[in-house]
């Protein structure tokens, strides 16, 4: 069988590709030089390894032995996981919509030998189509104009760079205050699908920033309608396809509006984001749904995505042999066959027909009420609902024995940090220790396999840990070591998420746009150093950066910390209002900002409904820390958050704010009314 160079690699997405007719390099000293030496032009292609339309692009032209004969002769073809290299994903996605108006997977780009494009796109068929160029012919046509039309090819790659660098400079400043939410909250309101919930139309991606966004504005302005579209958002979502019903865990998207036909792959960090959204929920309405959501959730991320060591892996496919959604949905038949007499109520509740709802199969989703299926059947709600769980455990088990979509087994520091926060969060709500336990044991992962002379790194995989750690991976860590150590104070965590701190600002911090580069000083130099601004799948580095900066600010009193958020507050504050849509983590920074946040700090904790009474209440805008015992308070005694706090014997609560403290408070009604 036929290999590239790609068989050295360890990212599950390039080892797909290692035996294509292609001649693929990794990005790499190697091939970079390799297309200086030749003259030869870069054929970039970038993708995942979860991505069905990668799958197709390299189906249809890079297995095709005849198209790959012609690229490897005219071309130096590199293939990079955008998981592992988001700076050249940011990049040349930037340079995709500057061209096309939208960006996306394959990602595919031309460029000079000094890594200037020149042509750009996404996915392109092999051949000519309705009128669209097939990929066979658009690269005979650049591979000519390469050697017939050079200046051309220059001038459009100028034209692409000078375009590029002008989409990282922030240009205006704002001041922080209160009608910088509201512009936001009005403007972020008009994109509602007020029918299904959500923001647009098809396709509907979940937004969790955006949500938690209008639950907090909610709450400083007490308009009511903010929290209800938040709220119909999150049920439709919960009952929707995009949710997997029976095995719990969230698809990345929706292609229709109403959340019923997903495209089907598991990203972690979807399923790290969308948890907190469904806690909050929970905190507001104090319903059970919610929390019966977030359980599946992080229990599906526990059973399926954890690693032995305490990672836990980046994704499943959307595809398994060969077909999207095929480990995922059912025939009526096959239900009817595993599910007996209990088959007629599971169909009623989760809308099977012997039709299907999607290309004749059927997706589990839920339009009724329980208590609606309760009459039909002339039997409780209690006994529909254990018969629906064990109906879902007898599929489950089905299931399991189904060929399952590939699994992206490589471990990354940022998205693993979004999971810790995830699972803190939910320990919260549910006292389930299984959380925190895997909040801690990734904590360790990262600090066993990932920080190294006291500097991140990005992936691991096979026992391998490589590339410099990137933006996020510094802003979402320290947000994950600043979550440990709220409900389990040892001062390591705060002492290392202060130690991260200070490694942002000494090697990220661009001191002219008042933002953080996405890259640090010491990494591979690029055709520019990259910004990360915009809060779409993940929140950004920079909007991250400004939380906990914030949140180390309250913490050490360490006066910088505090600098640095306003700054980058500042400088996307306004971008924020306009344009609420891509800055949905930076809103809920600045609410913080702006509330000032509270500072609760609960002494011994052997009072579990003093505990529960703060954990299951909804404040947002709070600093949040436990102390269990009177060594840990000693040891965090040089904390300025820390000071003139005294053991007790029984559960104690002081809250702060705006630099005055209460006095010890022992009851509820206390925090009640001081709350």
């Amino acid at each position: 069988m036929v290999e590239n160079n790609l068989i050295y690699e360890t990212s599950p997405y390039l080892l797909q590709h290692a035996h294509n007719p292609v001649q693929w390099y990794a990005w790499n000293d190697d091939a970079l030089k390799k297309a200086k030496d030749e003259n030869k032009p870069i054929f970039l292609s970038i993708g995942y390894s979860s991505c069905h339309w990668c799958h197709v692009m390299a189906h249809e032209s890079f297995e095709n032995k005849d198209l790959a004969q012609f690229m490897n002769e005219n071309f130096v073809n590199i293939k990079v996981d955008r998981e592992e290299r988001p700076d050249l994903d940011d990049i040349y996605q930037k340079v995709c919509q500057i061209v096309t108006g939208q960006g996306g997977w394959p990602l595919s780009v031309f460029l000079t030998p000094d890594q200037k494009p020149f042509y750009v796109g996404t996915y392109f068929p092999v051949f000519d189509s309705y009128g669209r160029q097939g990929f066979g012919s658009i690269t005979r046509q650049l591979a000519q104009s390469w050697k017939e039309k050079p200046k051309d090819i220059e001038k459009a790659a100028e034209n692409f760079l000078n375009a590029l660098q002008k989409t990282e400079t922030i240009k205006i400043l704002s001041k922080l205050e209160k009608s910088i939410l509201d512009e936001a909250a009005m403007n972020l309101f008009q994109l509602g699908d007020y029918s299904y919930g959500g923001f647009g139309s098809a396709p509907k991606f979940p937004n969790a920033a955006n949500v938690s966004f209008l639950f907090r504005y909610a709450k400083i302005s007490g308009l009511s309608k903010f929290n209800e579209f938040a709220l119909k958002t999150l049920s439709k979502m919960a009952k929707g396809g995009i949710f997997d019903q029976i095995g719990g865990g969230f698809h990345r998207y929706s292609t229709d509006a109403k959340w019923l036909v997903p495209h089907f792959e598991k990203m972690l960090y979807d399923n790290a984001l969308i948890p907190i959204n469904y806690v909050e929920a929970y905190q507001i309405t104090k319903d059970p749904f919610y929390l019966e959501v977030l359980k599946k959730t992080l229990d599906f991320v526990l059973r399926d995505m954890t690693s032995k060591g305490g990672g836990f892996y980046s994704a499943y496919d959307a595809d398994s042999d060969g077909i999207e959604g095929k480990f995922y949905v059912w025939k009526k038949t096959e239900i009817k066959e595993i599910l007996g007499d209990d088959a007629e109520l599971f169909c009623l509740f989760y809308d099977v027909t012997d039709g299907g709802n999607w290309e004749g199969n059927n997706i589990l989703c839920n339009n009724i009420h329980i208590s609606t299926v309760a009459f039909n059947f002339s039997i409780s709600e209690e006994k529909v609902q254990k018969i629906l769980d064990s109906c879902g455990k007898k599929l489950l088990e089905v299931r399991s024995k189904r060929t399952a979509p590939e699994l992206d087994d490589k471990i990354l520091t940022s998205w693993n940090s979004l999971m810790i926060t995830a699972f803190v969060k939910g320990y919260r709500v549910t006292n389930d220790k299984r959380y925190l336990d895997a909040a801690i044991n990734c904590i360790s992962f990262i600090e066993t396999h990932l920080l190294s002379d006291d500097k991140l790194l990005h992936t691991f995989k096979n026992e391998t840990a490589k590339i410099d750690g990137y933006l996020e991976d510094y802003s979402y860590s320290v947000n994950a070591l600043l979550d440990v150590f709220e409900i389990r104070p040892d001062s390591k965590y705060l002492n290392l998420a202060k130690q991260l701190g200070h490694y942002l600002v000494a090697h990220f911090w661009d001191e002219k746009s008042n933002s953080f580069f996405m890259t640090s000083d010491i990494h591979e130099q690029l055709i520019i150093r990259p910004k990360s601004n915009y809060d779409l799948s993940m929140p950004s580095g920079n909007s991250v950066s400004a939380f906990v900066m914030l949140r180390l600010y309250h913490l050490t009193q360490e006066k910088q910390f505090l600098e640095i958020s306003i700054k980058i507050m500042e400088s996307q504050a306004q971008m924020a209002a306009e344009n609420p849509f891509g800055f949905g983590y930076l809103l809920n920074t600045i609410y913080m900002y702006l509330q000032k946040p509270t500072e609760i700090t609960i002494i011994n904790d052997k009072n579990p409904e003093i505990c529960n009474f703060l954990y299951h209440k909804f404040l947002p805008e709070s600093i949040m820390v436990t102390v269990q015992n009177k060594s840990q308070l000693e040891n965090l005694s040089t904390f300025p958050f820390f000071k003139g706090k005294n053991f007790d014997d029984k559960t104690s609560v002081f809250i702060c704010k705006g630099f005055t403290c209460s006095l010890p408070l022992y009851t509820i009604e206390k925090l009640e009314s001081s709350l």
